[in-house]
């Protein structure tokens, strides 16, 4: 065995290992954050009563269904859960491509007016959210928008935070630029350039923005408590509201409930997840 063909045999090695311990560091890391899902699952198929006398047990004596019927008949579950499925169907969307736009658009900038932008969008971001809850309500009121489950949606209009502007802007950034003098040199516009060479090179980015914004939209719980009124347009995180001051007897009822408002966000990151893993003929 030659000198060349021990250094790759080594080098292979040190990689299996080092492939090894971030796979198993990764299991302990899921391991911690599934173990409350888990509690939260084995809660809601517990018969309602007092909880058991050692605080949290691995699996009651008996599995209890009919709480999901139950919570269902305490709150319009059915309907809250369509308002929230209408609000991220819309939202997540948008927020994709005004995020995407604003991205590119300083990623093609001049690199003065780059740092500008950038320096703009961080100073945005590191506005505190409370600061815009009234003047938000006061604003929609004027324009006769509330009591409305879209209206929860509308900050997508403008990539609803600048954190996924700026997401889009690093990845837009990291493409080659002779890419973009290949598409401007066959005179195609910069709507063209973004559709056919930068957008489907930030695929993971794309990715990796719609799942957050899913996150934030379907978990959203301050803006529709500000701006709706009406039970019938809450979505679900506020619907889980009403049951979280059911009496403690009661718990298994609105841990029913929270699985199934945790489920769609789960397996929304779960059909991400594959998109957001690295390809591996780009890594050899």
């Amino acid at each position: 065995m030659t000198v060349h063909q021990e250094a790759r045999v080594r080098r292979r090695a040190r990689l299996r290992g080092s492939t090894a311990g971030r796979a198993l560091a990764a299991c302990m890391v899921g391991v911690v954050f599934s173990f409350p899902l888990a509690i939260m699952a084995v809660g809601s198929l517990r018969k309602p009563g007092l909880p058991p006398p050692g605080g949290l047990e691995l699996l009651p004596d008996v599995l209890w269904s009919g709480n999901y019927e139950t919570a269902a008949g305490l709150i319009p579950l059915g309907q809250q859960l369509l308002n929230s499925v209408l609000v991220v169907s819309t939202a997540v969307p948008v927020t994709v491509l005004v995020a995407s736009w604003a991205g590119f658009a300083i990623a093609m900038a001049r690199p003065a007016v780059r740092r500008l932008l950038i320096g703009i969008a961080l100073v945005v971001l590191s506005m505190p959210a409370s600061a815009m809850w009234v003047p938000r309500k006061v604003m929609l009121e004027q324009l006769g928008l509330t009591d409305h489950a879209l209206v929860v949606a509308l900050p997508a209009v403008m990539g609803t935070t600048p954190f996924y502007v700026l997401l889009f802007a690093f990845a837009y950034h990291r493409i080659p630029r002779s890419l973009y003098e290949v598409a401007a040199v066959e005179q195609a516009s910069v709507f063209r350039i973004w559709r056919s060479v930068a957008f489907p090179l930030a695929r993971p980015t794309m990715f990796a923005v719609a799942a957050l914004a899913f996150a934030a939209y379907w978990g959203n719980f301050i803006d529709p408590l500000i701006l709706l009124t009406t039970e019938d347009d809450w979505p679900l995180a506020l619907g889980l509201r009403a049951l979280s001051a059911l009496e403690p007897t009661l718990h298994p009822l609105y841990m029913a409930a929270a699985v199934m408002a945790t489920a769609p966000a789960a397996l929304a990151f779960l059909a991400a997840q594959r998109a957001l893993a690295p390809r591996r003929d780009l890594e050899t």
